[in-house]
């Protein structure tokens, strides 16, 4: 081989080094160019729904909304309208069930922690032997397994032709159901 020919295939050993160099780097900037937001939907849904039973098939609570979003980034579900509906573990039949609808809501991974935000409206209609009953308030979080619900907002409860306001409260769905205000409590009470 002459000093030329050596020439020759360095200079075409050096560019194709080069070009390979070149080439990897456009690469890794090109895959860096799609790499997806941290925070963005994995899946969603139009007229999303959730029911969760009892070992013996009986519907403990459904959860409804207009559309669903999933995060995968934080496992978190985002829901426009949710209306939740949380049913008597004793007596279906005679007892009518608990209404939670709001503006938005956000289901937390674990499938039972809901966080319910705007103006969250709570009610369960009149039955024998039950008053109309209403709660309006906002940001309120449910725990489904164990139909329990606190704010720290205000709240205005409405129980027949009685009502009370105060800032923030606890309640439990069960059965024995108890509501618990935590503060600045005011009531307007009818006595027949």
């Amino acid at each position: 081989m002459t000093k030329r020919q050596i020439q020759i295939y360095a200079a075409l050993l050096i560019l194709g080094a080069g070009s390979w160099i070149i080439a990897y780097l456009v690469e890794e900037k090109e895959a860096a160019e799609f790499t997806i937001a941290s925070h963005s939907p994995d899946y969603f849904s139009e007229g999303y729904s959730k029911r969760e039973t009892d070992q013996y098939g009986v519907i403990k609570n459904e959860l409804f909304a207009t559309k669903m979003t999933h995060y995968s980034d934080d496992g978190k579900t985002h829901l426009d309208n949710p209306l939740m509906t949380l049913y008597s573990a004793t007596n279906q039949e005679t007892t009518p069930p608990w209404v939670i609808k709001s503006d938005t809501g956000i289901l937390e991974p674990d499938g039972d922690h809901l966080l319910l935000a705007g103006d969250v409206y709570i009610s369960r209609n009149k039955a024998k032997d039950y008053r109309l009953f209403k709660i309006n308030t906002s940001e309120l979080w449910v725990t489904l397994s164990s139909s329990f619900a606190e704010t720290s907002e205000k709240a205005t409860l409405i129980d027949g032709p009685n009502k009370t306001k105060g800032l923030g409260f606890e309640m439990n769905f069960a059965d024995p159901i108890k509501i618990k205000f935590l503060s600045n409590v005011r009531g307007r009470y009818v006595f027949n």
